[in-house]
């Protein structure tokens, strides 16, 4: 039997075969610890860090000595929120960030406000975007931190980054973004846009999981963060412990690669995108999309399928394709996707939305093959609906008063 489509590259990718390659020979031939300055295993492996690191700056514009390695960006996310808070806490206690942030910004942002912080939590508007203005408005004189995800993991809407940018260098408040979904796949330039902290993750872009770095300013202004981890001083004393060669290999051969084949790769996957849009909703009424269409990841659509059973949808779909129903963090849980709510969507089309993520190794075949099934199962699934048998009667159901027994 063959396996699921793999839709859910938003969730994570599978290493590039050229990556794993890169990777190999510093799990048995090169193993040396990085930190081993006396002898040439030690040195090797310090050498290919140290290629990474150059790798991963490139594709930022940045130095490499700016990028600090992590377990991923939810360490990251940790680390720059609460680095921040603990070292400028004599500067104030005011952070920024957005409603629909992933988990770890959010979680990160309610445990400062438990030690002694101020968060504002920002609206989005109906398509995913922040408004600029209510941003500008929220800045304090004690503000030290505004934190706005680059592009969102459910709804892939891109945040105004650059304007942003600019907002917190006019008021001397620091910017960090959580670019885990973007690295890779738009054009970030940390000068040109204002960044001074960023967040990414190897998983997200054909890389290894466990592995990601944060970018974190050296000049203009240079930028200091409180340690969350202590050890040995590693990463210039901002994140002990023994650096992983292999997975730091992997995350930049592919930050290299992605750069390499951002130019084609992003037509392509934003092609595939517009071809399953258009076979679904040529094919379907009452589908909505979630987000912004035209700031949006080129692979990512998030869309809801009025008078259908989300769960039932999901299970209807599985033996053809693989993706979820939000953010692979929250998708075990039964509440409506707080994201989908930030943007005033009902509960009902909230669960029965559908996160596709086209990747680098999707194909039209696939997207034939995925809208074949969607059409399918959502015929079905409607016509077994009463209330869409009432909706194609004419009956206004938001009029409908109903009566339990």
């Amino acid at each position: 039997m063959a396996r699921a489509i793999y839709m859910d590259n938003n969730a994570t990718t599978p290493v590039d075969p050229v990556v794993m390659d890169i990777m190999l020979p510093y799990f048995t031939e090169k193993f040396g610890n990085a930190a081993s300055r006396n002898h040439s295993y030690g040195w090797e492996a310090e050498e290919a860090v140290d290629i990474a690191r150059g790798q991963i700056a490139a594709a930022i514009n940045a130095d490499p000595k700016e990028i600090i390695f992590t377990s991923g960006a939810t360490e990251s996310n940790n680390l720059a929120l609460k680095g921040v808070a603990e070292m400028y806490r004599e500067k104030g206690n005011h952070i920024i960030t957005v409603q629909t942030e992933h988990k770890c910004v959010l979680d990160s942002a309610k445990y400062l406000e438990q030690h002694g912080c101020t968060v504002t939590y920002l609206p989005v508007q109906t398509d995913g975007l922040i408004d600029l203005a209510v941003l500008e408005a929220a800045i304090t004189p004690e503000t030290i931190l505004i934190s706005v995800m680059f592009a969102n993991n459910e709804i892939g809407v891109i945040q105004p980054i650059a304007q942003i940018g600019a907002i917190a260098r006019k008021h001397g408040v620091l910017l960090h973004t959580d670019a885990a979904q973007a690295f890779g796949k738009v054009l970030i330039d940390v000068l040109a846009q204002n960044i001074d902290l960023m967040s990414i993750s190897g998983h997200k872009l054909y890389g290894p999981k466990g592995i990601g770095a944060l970018y974190v300013r050296r000049k203009n202004p240079r930028v200091r963060l409180e340690a969350q981890q202590h050890g040995g001083g590693h990463e210039r004393g901002m994140r002990s412990g023994t650096l992983y060669v292999p997975l730091i290999v992997g995350l930049g051969a592919a930050a290299e690669r992605a750069v390499a084949e951002m130019p084609t790769e992003s037509v392509r996957t934003l092609q595939l995108r517009e071809r399953l849009y258009k076979n679904v909703t040529s094919r379907l009424p009452e589908v909505y999309v979630n987000g912004s269409l035209e700031h949006r990841l080129p692979g990512n659509l998030n869309i809801s399928f009025a008078f259908v059973e989300g769960e039932a949808l999901l299970m209807g779909l599985n033996d053809t394709v693989a993706l979820s129903s939000g953010s692979a963090c929250t998708s075990a849980s039964l509440e409506p996707s707080y994201v989908l709510k930030a943007l005033g969507v009902g509960d009902e089309l909230a669960h029965s939305s559908l996160r596709f993520g086209i990747g680098r190794f999707n194909t039209e075949a696939d997207v034939d093959r995925v809208s074949d099934k969607i059409v399918d199962v959502v015929t079905r699934l409607r016509e077994m609906s009463p209330l869409w048998e009432m909706h194609q009667e004419g009956v206004d159901l938001t009029k409908v008063q109903w009566v339990a027994h």
